[in-house]
């Protein structure tokens, strides 16, 4: 039986595109990353300050997993002034942060 994600086969898929949806998946697959991006659900933009502050870890830490995120494609980012905010690039990527939230309580 072939698995359907939003009516695309994943069978259907091209290699280069299963290589970057793995590429994604390995730099959200750590704790720090995943907290950022719990942080950044329903559309919130965030700057490396905010971020840092919420998670009590060093700025130069959250700035090091921002741009593995942003590397990966997994984040986006937008320069306003001074600061420049970080958020989620395809709004999909909420429902891995909730398929993680729920699969690994219990």
């Amino acid at each position: 039986m072939k698995q359907v994600i939003n009516d695309i086969k994943i069978t259907d898929l091209q290699p280069e595109v299963l290589e970057r949806a793995a590429s994604m998946l390995k730099a959200i697959a750590h704790p720090m990353r995943i907290a950022i991006l719990s942080h950044l659900e329903d559309g919130k933009k965030l700057t490396v300050t905010e971020i840092h502050n919420l998670l009590k870890i060093e700025q130069s830490t959250t700035s090091h997993h921002l741009g593995i995120l942003k590397d990966k494609g997994v984040l986006a980012s937008q320069r306003e002034g001074k600061n420049t905010f970080y958020f989620l690039k395809h709004d999909s990527l909420r429902n891995i942060i909730d398929c993680v939230s729920k699969c690994s309580v219990g």
